[in-house]
């Protein structure tokens, strides 16, 4: 028997010892003795085998003979197996997220990773996917596991110690005596080793410096460490930086294609398995463990009722293998009360505004101090609309620990489950003195509960509670007294409250929150001195008519009264309210309707954010809108409201958001203050101009798509037919006037070609006039450069006697080669001091086989010397073929031009915020990058307009529509105010409620009510994927007002209905998802795509 083994060599010679290996010379050379027993064969074979030696490829060493040795074993070490760590085959995501990694590797100042995330996430399988990818670059490689775990067995930490130890210094004898030993130990080696380090399951900052101390790391080393916690404070070494990187959970198609690879070995579901597979990756959240967990346990089962039961019993009860990984995230919290707000939020208040939440925790909980831990546990997170987002998973995790108190509902500290709570109240049970929360919504029981419900229940059933502070009771009717309320409460939602007033023996003196959305009130009247009350939300309370004494309620900062369109009366003390930050009065339509000389109520001097958008609003003397006390405003919403005019507002310092959408007789807004970051005008059809405190554009955010009639907005653009444009205004230009009847489709910016009329315009940006033409025969037209290319070059000349030079024409002509038509117009000097490339907002589309003539005007010639070469060029993005190019010379008497202003003030004043870094300016207000994806290749058409020097990205974000560089802090927290706009629960509700709704093709009712009048709003919707429609309509549901939903699926339409939702708003949360048009809103579709009397496609 043979036996062949597998092995690596590698010949090491000293010096030149492998000529004397070949030749057999010194001491390689053979000498055979007479007496010897080897024989001629015997050594021709050994002088063969030298030589073979000699010739195979090697390495040459020099030096010291122990460094040698310690040399070659390191190698033999490294090469005795390979130091990769198992990965499973079907694993998934983690190149992408790999990706946006390997780049640290190459920074030789930053030495730490920390990769963040929830138990389960994946984070464990990244750092084995990195160490794998990365550890044949590093002479010692150490990966520990589980060091959380392993450090809370006795001599855990030490032998962790000694295990990282070993693996830095290779092997060797030396070891570690003890913990305190260990730390400076394994300190003073990683200085002289270059080392990858992967510390996995890192608990706190202790941890950390017991295993690597606090001196300096070897700047070649690279450390991983994986935790739990969001690593913001106790990875700041002194002399060592850290990246971190917060674990992305799955997507749907990674969530999709890792169950199915657990579940049926492929990357797809089998046939007539989609829509339950799409139901348990929903479920799962893109958790990987939950994904692997889910689909190995479903794997073999060609059952779907099968598939169904696994998922109930898992929402009901979550596995076990989940759960424990799941679990020490909580029992590590460091105090009682942190894990009772971990609790509460799990079972109350996931999704909720922060805000919101902290108001009603704030007192018992300490919430501010103690959501900022959840967070920083990876147990919680804040979404961009700061609302409260724990995952499904830790949700139900929280959910498993309280049912762990105790298998009856009576006896735990909270009861979420609506069927449990309408158990316990219908029963009457007394005895449960231990809850602290209960929710019931009789839409949300069972249908077997639903259709056994009692009309009413009895207020005994709450006698006992002694311990509740939060009570939720939606749409729940309750018959007798109320005097035996725990007095304790601090959350009182209450949707749907039967009863016309407020009951005079409920105690309310410690509520913090009411809401009592879709109520009977009629009237409401605080039953005694509300001193801890900051949130009252009466919303869609469409009977009530009154509210009285609101100075009972001196500490009230939130008051929502929004579509209470029967209010005609609220106490003329809300004035006096001196905390009252937010106030919604919007679809209050009754009020103001009566007697419009006396005031009906005066508004509070500290109100931040207002919403008076109601359809009669009127500036009279009922209601002023002047504001003149009101100097903290920052949001102020006056839309849908019949006013055609407003006050200057330059005294609003603060201001930061002003929504005026569907005011349809505004015609004019004059001195907006330069500290405003968002303007709505959106479907403001009258509205014709736009002035500011000073001429510089600043805004952030500005919606003014369906203002057809608006042609100027000072800073930023002006719009005019020329027939409106006297001689005066059009210059060396006036020969226009000519041509003011003829037509030309517009395309570009839609917000000022949809809606218009064809008529030849003149645009005004950046100080450029431009306009579109027909191919029209002017002797006026003809240019004194041309070019039947697509640029040109000049000399500028001397130019006549007493005349100055003003600036240049730029014509070309160009026909449609393409579906999608943009281009810039670069004009530049060979000197450097000039270079400027112009997109215009708005262009001419000839028709298929014309030519059309775009003319423009720049005022540059002051910056023009005599002699100076001149370079102008059109450079096209797709969809245009360039005929001509042409150039003219525009001169002026001396006397009449500015000398003494530079051209970037003749340029429309202060042009920093579009300049490159190149320092050319890029004048362009639109985003032609914004589906480029990360890493993608510059486009050749950007590197011939700016060079090869800067990169796409630094056109992106602010600079496509001339923002600031630095946002409002105010505005950006502005940007959430639609979280607590209504009740929030309500939203939670309705975006569950219509999801189901949209699964089976029909159109729901949500609530128990029917609403009166408000917006349809019909999209056209393109999704990529089928299973993106879930998240669609639930992305929707969370619209303000919208209250129905209905989707065809095959037309492609989705209609919102509601009482006041704003399209843009809709469109602009739906497009993060997928292609979303409008196609008609309210009562006159297609209203805004009129064009006059031809048809003209738009880009």
């Amino acid at each position: 028997m043979r036996l062949w083994v597998s092995f690596k060599k590698r010949d090491v010679f000293e010096e030149d010892a492998s000529i004397d290996v070949r030749n057999q010379k010194g001491s390689f050379a053979i000498k055979v003795k007479p007496s010897s027993k080897w024989t001629d064969r015997n050594v021709s074979r050994w002088k063969a085998a030298l030589r073979e030696v000699a010739n195979l490829s090697g390495e040459v060493v020099l030096g010291h003979e122990t460094s040698i040795l310690e040399k070659i074993v390191n190698t033999i070490y490294k090469k005795l197996g390979s130091r990769d760590l198992h990965l499973p085959s079907n694993i998934t995501g983690m190149a992408t997220r790999y990706e946006g990694i390997k780049s640290w590797f190459d920074q030789s100042n930053c030495e730490f990773l920390a990769v963040y995330g929830m138990g389960g996430c994946g984070k464990t399988t990244l750092a084995k996917y990195i160490y794998n990818s990365n550890q044949k670059s590093f002479n010692y490689v150490s990966f520990v596991e589980h060091i959380g775990s392993r450090c809370e067995k006795p001599n855990g930490l030490l032998e962790v110690q000694k295990q990282l130890f070993k693996d830095i210094l290779g092997g060797g004898k030396r070891k570690i005596p003890g913990v305190f030993q260990g730390t400076p130990m394994i300190a003073e080696a990683l200085q002289k080793k270059r080392t990858l380090i992967v510390l996995d399951d890192i608990v706190g900052h202790s941890q950390l410096v017991d295993l690597l101390g606090n001196g300096d790391i070897n700047t070649q080393s690279k450390i991983i460490v994986t935790t739990r916690e969001n690593t913001d404070n106790w990875l700041d070494f002194p002399h060592s930086r850290c990246k971190k990187y917060a674990m992305r959970l799955l997507n749907d198609n990674e969530s999709l294609q890792l169950l199915c690879r657990h579940a049926f070995r492929f990357e797809n579901p089998k046939e007539g398995f989609q829509e339950v597979v799409l139901r348990a990756v929903h479920y799962c959240g893109g958790n990987p463990l939950a994904l692997e967990v889910l689909g190995s346990s479903l794997f073999k089962s060609d059952s779907i009722q099968y598939w169904e039961s696994q998922l109930r019993l898992l929402e009901r009860d979550m596995d076990s293998r989940v759960h424990g990984v799941l679990i020490r995230s909580y029992t590590s919290l460091p105090s009682e009360t942190v894990k009772k707000l971990f609790l509460h939020i799990a079972c109350f208040f996931n999704g909720r505004d922060e805000d919101y939440v902290v108001k009603i925790l704030e007192p018992d909980y300490s919430a501010i101090s103690g959501i900022k831990i959840l967070i920083d546990r990876c147990l919680l997170s804040v979404s961009p609309n700061k609302e409260l987002i724990m995952h499904s998973l830790v949700e139900e995790m929280g959910k498993y620990m309280v049912r762990q108190e105790s298998h009856l509902p009576a006896n735990r500290s909270r009861v979420w489950d609506s069927d449990d709570s309408y158990k316990l109240l219908r029963k009457g049970m007394v005895g449960f003195r231990t809850v602290e929360g209960l929710a019931l919504d009789m839409n949300m029981l069972s249908e077997e509960n639903f259709a056994i419900r009692s009309p009413k229940l009895k207020t005994n059933a709450l006698k006992n509670m002694d311990s509740l502070k939060l009570l939720q009771l939606n749409f729940v009717e309750l018959d007798g007294s109320y005097e035996n309320f725990s007095e304790g409460l601090r959350w009182l939602c209450w949707l749907g409250f039967h009863l016309k007033t407020i009951p005079s023996d409920l105690y309310m003196g410690h509520l913090v929150a009411i809401d009592m959305s879709y109520s009977k009130l009629e009237v409401f009247e605080p039953p005694m001195v509300l001193q801890s009350l900051h949130i009252l939300n009466l919303k869609d309370s469409h009977d009530l008519t009154e509210i009285r004494n609101i100075f009972n309620i001196p500490h009230l900062e939130t008051l929502i009264l929004w579509n209470c369109y029967s209010l005609v009366n609220v106490c003329s003390t809300l004035g006096d309210l001196t905390s009252l930050a937010l106030l919604n009065m919007t679809g209050c339509n009754a009020l103001g309707v009566g007697d419009l000389t006396k005031p009906i109520f005066s508004f509070p001097s500290s109100l931040r954010q207002l919403f008076l958008k109601y359809r009669y609003l009127k500036c009279t003397d009922s209601i002023p809108l002047s504001f003149s006390a009101q100097l903290n405003l920052q949001y102020l919403n006056l839309g849908d409201s019949l006013f055609d005019s407003l006050p200057c507002y330059d005294h609003l310092e603060n201001l930061r958001v002003l929504d005026l959408s569907f005011c349809y007789r505004l015609k004019c807004l004059k001195c907006l203050p330069n500290t405003l970051a968002e303007l709505n005008v959106y479907c403001c059809e009258s509205l014709e101009r736009i002035t500011f405190q000073s001429p510089r554009f600043t805004l952030q955010e500005f919606v003014y798509l369906g203002c057809t009639n608006l042609y100027k907005v000072e800073g930023f653009m002006k719009l005019v037919p020329i027939a409106k444009l006297n001689e005066t205004k059009l210059g060396h230009l006036k020969w226009l006037n000519e041509y003011q009847k003829h037509k030309v489709c517009l395309v570009g910016a839609d917000e000022l070609t949809v809606g218009r009329s064809w008529h030849i315009k003149m645009l005004y940006e950046f100080g450029i006039m431009s306009t579109s033409l027909p191919d029209i025969k002017d002797p006026n037209m003809t240019p004194e450069y041309i070019s039947e290319s697509s640029s040109l070059s000049f000399d500028v000349p001397s130019g006549p006697k007493n005349k100055r030079l003003k600036g240049i024409n730029v014509t070309f002509k160009y026909s449609i080669s393409g579906d999608d038509w943009a281009f810039f117009c670069k004009v530049s000097t060979s000197n450097g001091v000039l270079d400027l490339m112009y997109n215009p907002q708005v262009y001419g589309k000839p028709k298929f086989g014309e030519l059309c003539i775009w003319l423009s005007y720049w005022p540059i010639g002051y910056t023009l010397k005599y002699g100076d070469r001149d370079n102008v060029s059109i450079v096209v993005l797709s969809g245009l073929e360039v005929h001509e190019c042409g150039v003219s010379l525009v001169y002026s008497d001396k006397e009449t031009l500015e000398n003494n202003m530079g051209w970037a003030e003749i340029l429309g004043g202060d042009l920093s915020e579009f300049q490159l870094s190149t320092g050319g300016y890029y004048l362009c207000r639109r985003d032609f990058f914004r589906l480029i994806g990360a890493k993608r290749p510059t486009p050749d058409w950007f590197r011939i307009l700016v060079g090869d020097t800067i990169n796409y990205t630094e056109v992106t974000g602010w600079r496509n529509t001339g923002r600031p560089k630095h946002v409002y802090p105010s505005f950006a927290e502005l940007k959430t105010i639609g979280c607590i706009i209504h009740g929030p629960q309500l939203k939670k509700r309705v975006g569950e409620s219509m999801s189901n709704a949209f699964d089976s093709g029909e159109s729901k009712s949500v609530v128990n009510y029917e609403p009166k009048g408000g917006k349809k709003i019909v999209l056209a919707v393109k999704l990529d994927h089928i299973h993106l429609k879930r998240k669609f309509l639930k992305v929707a549901s969370t619209v303000t007002g919208v209250e129905s939903l209905s989707f065809d699926m095959s037309k492609g339409e989705l209609t919102i209905c509601g009482g006041h939702v704003d399209p843009i708003v809709v469109l602009s949360r739906l497009r993060k998802i997928g292609y979303v048009e409008i196609i008609s809103v309210g009562s006159y579709p297609r209203r805004l795509a009129k064009q006059d009397d031809e048809a003209c496609s738009v880009m």
